[in-house]
């Protein structure tokens, strides 16, 4: 796994492009639930963002994205800060050896919709592009069809917040430190 060092509480930005701009998946992944308390919430800050220079595809076979560098593209997503180093360090675990956290330079989305300010951040970068579906991936369509696999939900639908109940489409063993 060659994700770098973990960063100090300090440098605790990430860029997420794919299922983590689902709170309840963020949570679900650092936290171990996806209806944490309110101060773990209270930690994090979410925010719009906007990664220029890079395009967003299906994972062959599976629920989720991957990020590679392709000019004229560009990928909305959030800009979470407040993560700290054990945050981190499940972050890395979660996405195992297919990605590479690097530092990224995404923009900030203003309420007008256009690039605001320019932010320095942790992502996950996609390590195999043969291993990617050369069409881009849908937040919105994983929301309708799949979210409910990653938060825990038994109905096939995603209904919001639901406790962890049910095995989501990755391990949470990783939490066991």
């Amino acid at each position: 796994m060659s994700h770098g060092p973990v960063p100090s509480d300090t440098d605790n930005a990430a860029f997420f492009y794919g299922t983590l701009m689902a709170p309840e998946v963020l949570y679900r992944v650092i936290y171990g639930t996806n209806t944490p308390e309110k101060w773990q919430k209270a930690n994090l800050k979410i925010v719009p963002a906007i990664l220029h220079g890079y395009c967003r595809h299906q994972v062959q076979y599976a629920d989720y994205p991957g990020i590679i560098a392709e000019d004229g593209k560009s990928v909305k997503g959030t800009y979470v800060t407040g993560l700290n180093g054990q945050d981190v360090r499940r972050l890395d675990l979660f996405e195992g050896t297919e990605y590479e956290r690097i530092v990224v330079t995404a923009n900030l989305i203003k309420s007008d919709g256009t690039d605001g300010k320019e932010v320095q951040a942790h992502s996950y970068i996609y390590k195999n592009e043969a291993g990617l579906v050369k069409q881009e991936w849908n937040f919105d369509e994983f929301v309708k069809d799949k979210m409910h696999r990653w938060t825990g939900s038994d109905d096939g639908e995603y209904q919001g917040s639901t406790p962890l109940t049910s095995n989501p489409p990755f391990s949470l063993d990783y939490l066991k430190y």
